[in-house]
């Protein structure tokens, strides 16, 4: 299945195919950001299954290259699925799940309908 934009709550947002190419780190997430761009979404969703597991090891740095190239363009990046046990294994990954979702920018959801939850509360 292929990415599609759909309209969330009245914002456009590219949600990303389950089984679509793994963002391992900065070159897959400016790859990303040009097909967002292209279909001139406001928001991506990408499930939480196409994240390596580097992107959940917050001392890689991963997470922070893929999120950070989302901020610069200022578009809305919701990591969607279930990630409990990466949060169970990691307080620093806990605290940064928790204040990303208390920002604008970046959410952690376990599915589209808390996204477009959180899309109609914005």
């Amino acid at each position: 299945m292929p990415d599609t934009l759909q309209h969330v709550a009245g914002t456009p947002v590219l949600v990303c195919a389950a089984d679509g190419e793994p963002l391992r780190g900065e070159r897959e997430a400016v790859d990303l950001l040009g097909e967002a761009f292209s279909c001139q979404a406001a928001w991506v969703a990408i499930p939480a299954e196409r994240l390596g597991e580097g992107f959940f090891r917050l001392r890689t740095r991963v997470a922070g290259e893929i999120l950070q190239k989302f901020a610069n363009y200022r578009l809305g990046v919701a990591v969607v699925g279930d990630i409990t046990r990466h949060v169970e294994a990691s307080t620093a990954l806990r605290d940064f799940v928790v204040e990303s979702n208390r920002g604008r920018h970046v959410w952690f959801v376990p599915d589209l309908e808390a996204l477009r939850e959180r899309l109609v509360q914005a």
